[in-house]
């Protein structure tokens, strides 16, 4: 860190998303802008320079030499968490890590891996971890009329109200491993603005064939979401009793719905069929 620390920083920022301060450092003013993009949604700029976390960016392009292009680089701590040619995978990788702090450190928030929708004002939770087909089935979801609230993480308050975390959809092309930024309008929906009970957890996953394509979830206890819920937790090693409390009260008196699916259009309209019938 102390190599780190002697190179030479240009501008900074400090913020502050769900109680956690953090801090952005770059050797390059202009990159600011591109920073802020990357950060969490709902962040807000800190008072004071005082932090808990920092990340910093080295920004890349031409060098003193002819044909001569410097990297771009983004750290976690001392931690180098990317290195490329261009901005755009580095300020990827720099939003996520951020996310994944603020997920982890949020004194009362519990945040899980889940994608999040809300349908008659009851929140519609699908926990998976990447490449697990939930951004397909959320946004299957949205263009149906469900009002999006999240593709990466649930938040859950103490209580176990799920509160909006509106960062863009990362829709993957098949056979593409980086996904493409959408915005619910692009799927003709609208963001959530207040924190709602969980109605239904849905735990699935696509499966090809006939076998998929029957929909057929059996009901699990409460106790069981829970679990199933806690085992995408992002902070459920470091506060496992305060993450379990939280899944308890999420998941009281909520649907819990377990099986393999098909396409995500069709997972959808029966899973809309069946909270209207």
């Amino acid at each position: 860190m102390q190599k780190l620390d002697r190179l030479g920083w240009a501008a900074g920022m400090a913020f502050t998303s769900f109680g956690v301060r953090i801090g952005v450092r770059t050797t390059d003013p202009s990159v600011l802008p591109e920073i802020e993009a990357a950060l969490p949604p709902g962040w807000k700029p800190a008072k004071g320079a005082s932090v808990s976390h920092m990340f910093s960016v080295v920004a890349g392009g031409a060098g003193h030499g002819k044909g001569v292009r410097k990297m771009w680089i983004a750290y976690d701590g001392w931690v180098r968490t990317a290195r490329a040619r261009e901005p755009e995978p580095v300020m990827d990788a720099l939003g996520s890590a951020i996310r994944m702090t603020v997920a982890e450190h949020a004194p009362k928030r519990i945040f899980v891996h889940a994608g999040c929708v809300a349908w008659r004002g009851k929140a519609i939770l699908i926990p998976g971890r990447s490449f697990s087909g939930k951004t397909t089935l959320v946004s299957e979801l949205v263009k149906a009329g469900a009002i999006y609230y999240s593709d990466e993480y649930a938040v859950l308050d103490p209580r176990g109200l799920v509160h909006p975390f509106p960062a863009p959809l990362s829709v993957r092309e098949s056979g593409e491993f980086v996904g493409t930024d959408r915005r619910p309008a692009d799927f003709g929906g609208v963001a959530g603005s207040k924190p709602l009970p969980v109605g239904v957890v849905l735990v699935t996953s696509y499966k090809a064939g006939k076998e998929g394509a029957r929909w057929r979830p059996r009901t699990l206890s409460a106790a069981e979401g829970a679990l199933e819920l806690l085992a995408n937790t992002v902070a459920a090693r470091t506060r496992p009793e305060a993450a379990l409390a939280t899944l308890k009260a999420a998941t009281h008196g909520a649907e819990i719905l377990k099986g393999k699916r098909g396409e995500a259009s069709e997972t959808a309209a029966a899973l809309i069929a069946r909270l209207e019938g």
